[in-house]
């Protein structure tokens, strides 16, 4: 069997960039067909399941706590940060781009939305020698990424109310069709039924996610000066496999670059009720846990801290003998500081019950905590230091911990605060000061005490692994979010938005991000392919 139908625009995606592209569209009277490999309950990719952070620029938020930000400023630190090569033309036109218009055409848009921000910025990706976010511009979406992708979702209904928008869901795009070098459609599958069909448009738009759904193209575009974990766990969206990438790259002329930058996680473990195949939760690292080798050992001689640079973090635990690491805390810590990453463990923020959320937040998150304590193998929970050491060993199926030097791990850092805080000589603890000096990170991080305070018990160790999460690299765009081709010329009919182009040019993030800026650049290039589009290419 086989199937046929026309519209004005084709969106192949149906992400937080394919829906803002479609909802823009139709806003303009044009008709679009909506393209979706995932089910219907799942419309909005990654983004219905993320955390909803935004790195926005010069916000009346931030000026409101005193934050004087600006683009010069955000672009010195993204360059620098992201280790950005500013030979590589379409991506630092990208990133001027994003620092110089990410308050008013992604915050003040998604207000005018309807969309709120928890009123705190937070204070990420410092970096390690002060080289990251040189202030805060973490801004969270209040009912995190779940509400914006509904909000979206509705506003595409609401701007089809009159049958222009043809929505389908499980189908999968096989081919790009062209004619005389102008895209002209694209052929595709119906995964339920297997019926072929063909789609005819003017234009079409890629927003199909990025490479590291599919753990053979994230191992493949590696790169060969990095180590590479034996193991590791997913935390991007199953199906962005980029089939389409390569679609685009071996037969219309196409690039992709960047293939080996990506935004992973150090710290995931397995999720307890996985959704898909080696399904990983990514926690928000405790700053006050130690982080330890397979043996016990704390890694150092630097020794790890969250907030300040993912990418290395990612490096330190990708370099390690085994394919894991451990956390070790206590209760205390693991109250006020630990968190797991996306709409699904962050319930306050997502069903926007701040009173509860106030309450966790001040007296701390013991339900989280408990819930992963009853829930998850990889979250153990022990009276002493001896137990948590056999807990450890039976899951690893090893002997790799030594009580011995689990007891002494701890007791070493304990010996910090013999002398109250005249003795402290411990770069996780100046970390701690240091982040605790900024108020949104003071309320999530603990006083730095001793792991073995009497009443801070009991103790936790949590089996962690690298995790993958998000493409840095991706399609050539211009400033259009149009596919470059040949001699860096436009494929006519043929756009490319979000994740799928390394998040505009290729690559705009370079080797970090600042964190927060990909949701944001899902919105940017979205917005930017429909403008164009409208303008008539």
């Amino acid at each position: 069997m086989s199937g046929s139908m026309s519209s004005d625009v084709l969106v192949i995606g149906g992400g937080i960039a394919g829906i803002v592209t479609a909802l823009e569209l139709l806003r303009a009277g044009k008709r679009v067909t909506l393209v979706d490999r995932d089910s219907p309950e799942r419309l909005g990719g990654l983004a219905l399941w993320a955390f909803g952070g935004m790195a926005l620029i010069d916000t009346p938020l931030q000026r409101k706590m005193g934050i004087a930000d600006s683009p010069q400023r955000a672009l010195r630190d993204w360059v620098r940060f992201g280790e950005l090569d500013v030979n590589d033309e379409h991506s630092l036109a990208w990133a001027k781009y994003y620092v110089e218009h990410s308050r008013t055409e992604v915050h003040d848009w998604l207000q005018s939305e309807g969309i709120k921000f928890m009123p705190a910025v937070n204070w990420v990706e410092r970096g390690l020698h002060g080289d990251g976010n040189s202030v805060p511009r973490y801004h969270v979406v209040w009912g995190t990424s779940r509400e914006l992708t509904r909000v979206m979702i509705a506003a595409m209904h609401k701007a089809a109310g009159d049958g222009r928008l043809t929505l389908l869901h499980n189908h999968s795009i096989t081919g790009i069709e062209q004619s005389g070098g102008v895209v002209t459609g694209a052929h595709g599958i119906n995964d339920k039924t297997g019926e072929h069909v063909q789609f005819q448009a003017s234009t079409v738009v890629l927003a199909t996610g990025g490479l590291n759904g599919n753990h053979e193209q994230t191992r493949a575009n590696w790169p060969k000066d990095r180590p590479l974990p034996a193991t590791m766990l997913n935390g991007a969206h199953p199906l962005a496999d980029g089939n389409l990438h390569h679609e685009v790259a071996d037969k219309l002329g196409g690039h992709i670059v960047n293939a080996g930058e990506m935004w992973n996680y150090a710290a995931g473990f397995p999720h307890p009720f996985p959704h898909f195949k080696g399904h990983g939760l990514s926690t928000i690292p405790c700053k006050s846990a130690l982080w330890l080798d397979h043996r016990g050992k704390r890694i150092g001689p630097q020794p790890l801290v969250t907030g300040f640079d993912t990418h290395w973090l990612c490096q330190r635990v990708a370099e390690q003998e085994k394919p894991w690491t451990w956390h070790l805390l206590n209760w205390r810590i693991a109250a006020k500081e630990f968190a797991i990453s996306g709409a699904e463990h962050n319930q306050r923020i997502r069903d926007k019950q701040f009173p509860l959320f106030l309450k966790e937040l001040l007296l701390g998150n013991h339900r989280l905590v408990r819930q992963m304590a009853n829930e998850s193998t990889h979250f153990l929970v022990a009276d002493t230091l001896s137990e948590l050491a056999d807990k450890m060993n039976a899951l690893t199926c090893s002997l790799d911990i030594d009580p011995a030097v689990l007891q002494a791990t701890a007791d070493v850092f304990d010996a910090n605060f013999a002398k109250g805080n005249k003795l402290e000589n411990d770069d996780q603890i100046r970390r701690i000061l240091h982040a605790r000096q900024w108020g949104p990170d003071r309320l999530r991080t603990c006083k730095p005490t001793p792991l073995q305070k009497p009443g801070t018990g009991p103790f936790i160790a949590i089996h962690m692994q690298l995790i993958t999460r998000k493409s840095l690299g991706g399609l050539r765009t211009d400033l259009s979010s149009r596919v470059l081709g040949p001699d860096n010329q436009p494929l006519p009919g043929l756009y490319c938005v979000g994740e799928a182009a390394g998040f505009g040019g290729g690559g705009s993030n370079g080797k970090r991000s600042l964190e927060g800026t990909f949701l944001p650049g899902c919105i940017l290039t979205a917005r930017a392919a429909a403008r164009s589009i409208l303008n008539g290419g």
